[in-house]
């Protein structure tokens, strides 16, 4: 981020436009709406600054300096805009503006300009900025349309009434609790009323909703189990970002990937709490303990995981240890790693020719006498091996032992869904040494049977037709 988007105020501040044309009179027209007093600089305006000129008379807050730009004109000025056509006129004006430390903005000239203005979405109290950094001005006006018919006319009205009320929750509730009330205020009666300018009723329905929220809200607060998914951000479900922008505090594992931290709320207490294996890791212990202390204080508390909370990622135990301290837990599913490994890998795990079934294994614990090999070596079926890169020799001499042929296909995806995702693929025999060979590392996952093989592989078609064959 080379921006850091703030809101400016500049109620009864000057602010100055060097330029007269269409493009000038809309910024100012802008910082008008702000409150700003603003003076044009240019030896003439053009119809849209002229009209906007003579339509403020009455106020007195916009004025024209009929002249060329002078670094004198800068003087107690708290914003200035360049918006003319000639380039050397703006960069005077950046120039000045930035020998002086105040904040300037060139036109379509991300390189002179200290700031950028945004596109903006006005529900005022409530207003949405969008930017690109410069970077795509028509993308961001795409944007800006399409929040505009996403949020309702009214919505500054609702931030009007909530604002008004803001006292009252303080004064009823405890500082953990008002979150939690609050976003059922927007998402329920209340908001509908006012939104449909019912204020009145709304105001009522309010007051009910206060009063029954604080006789009712417990002196607990509520853990979510939460599948983080693979690790792409935009793998996680609705109801998981939802709940991240509601937590008060994050209990996260290594498998959670930053991107998706991202999309938490900005001022929740994160703490990580990953396990990793043959190096140091939280106890589980110690995991269940964070999340019963938190949530005996009130707080809303994520355990977020990688992948799905129910796919080896000791959720069960996790929900066990909660539930026995009497602390409600609400689980949100995840898309689990094998899945997203064989989409991004473009593998049907399951195939009407090819796969009748599918396995799934946790792969530090391939053990020679934990796991069925003959019933994961039979063919039309798919095996997904969880964590298991560093028994990766051990699980393709158990495959083979067990009866599985040496050509088998197999496929070992490392960071799946990721920017970095990588794919190596080989027969059971050779998928070892070419894993190796890759400098393939954890996160990675293994996928053993007839569906691993490419799409369109010839490998694949002989393949269907042996199975045919067997058939």
């Amino acid at each position: 981020m080379d921006h850091l988007p703030v809101f400016l105020r500049l109620q009864g501040r000057r602010a100055l436009v060097v330029g007269g044309g269409a493009v000038a009179a809309r910024k100012a027209e802008l910082l008008l709406r702000c409150g700003a007093a603003v003076t044009f600089v240019a030896p003439e305006l053009t119809g849209p600054a002229q009209q906007l000129l003579a339509a403020d008379q009455a106020r007195g807050r916009l004025q024209h300096l009929a002249t060329s730009f002078s670094a004198e004109h800068l003087e107690g000025v708290a914003i200035v805009i360049a918006a003319t056509d000639a380039s050397l006129t703006n960069a005077a004006v950046a120039a000045a503006a930035h020998a002086r430390a105040l904040p300037v903005n060139v036109v379509d000239d991300a390189e002179r300009s200290s700031f950028i203005m945004p596109a903006i979405i006005d529900r005022s109290p409530l207003v949405v900025a969008v930017g690109s950094q410069g970077a795509a001005p028509v993308l961001v006006r795409r944007i800006r349309e399409q929040l505009e018919a996403l949020l309702p006319e009214r919505l500054g009205a609702l931030a009007r009434f909530a604002g008004r009320r803001r006292r009252d929750v303080q004064q009823a509730l405890k500082p953990a609790q008002r979150r939690q009330f609050w976003e059922g205020i927007f998402a329920g009666r209340v908001s509908a009323r006012v939104l449909d300018g019912d204020e009145a009723g709304a105001a009522a329905a309010f007051t009910a909703e206060l009063g029954e929220f604080r006789a009712a809200r417990a002196a607990l607060g509520q853990v979510y189990l939460v599948g983080a998914g693979p690790g792409d951000p935009d793998l996680l479900t609705l109801r998981a970002l939802q709940v991240l922008q509601q937590a008060d505090v994050i209990l996260y594992d290594r498998l959670v990937s930053a991107a998706v931290l991202e999309r938490a709320r900005r001022d929740a207490l994160r703490l990580f709490v990953g396990k990793d294996a043959g190096t140091s890791s939280t106890p589980q212990e110690r995991i269940h303990a964070l999340a019963i202390d938190h949530a005996r204080r009130g707080l809303t508390v994520v355990r977020l995981k990688g992948g799905d909370p129910f796919i080896f990622g000791r959720g069960g135990e996790e929900i066990q240890a909660l539930s026995s301290a009497g602390i409600p837990v609400t689980v949100v599913p995840g898309i689990t790693a094998g899945l997203a490994a064989a989409a991004a890998a473009g593998i049907a795990l399951t195939h009407r020719k090819l796969a009748h079934s599918v396995t799934f294994v946790a792969g530090q614990f391939a053990g020679a006498d934990a796991l069925d090999w003959s019933a994961l070596a039979r063919p039309r079926h798919t095996v997904v091996f969880y964590m298991g890169v560093a028994q990766l020799e051990g699980i393709a001499a158990a495959l083979l032992a067990a009866g599985a042929p040496a050509t088998r296909p197999a496929a070992i995806i490392e960071r799946a869904s990721l920017p970095e995702q990588r794919i190596v693929r080989a027969g059971l025999a050779e998928i070892a040494t070419r894993a190796r060979a890759a400098r393939i590392g954890a996160p990675a996952l293994l996928i053993v049977g007839e569906v691993a093989a490419a799409a369109g592989d010839t490998e694949l078609e002989s393949l269907t037709a042996v199975l045919r064959g067997v058939a």
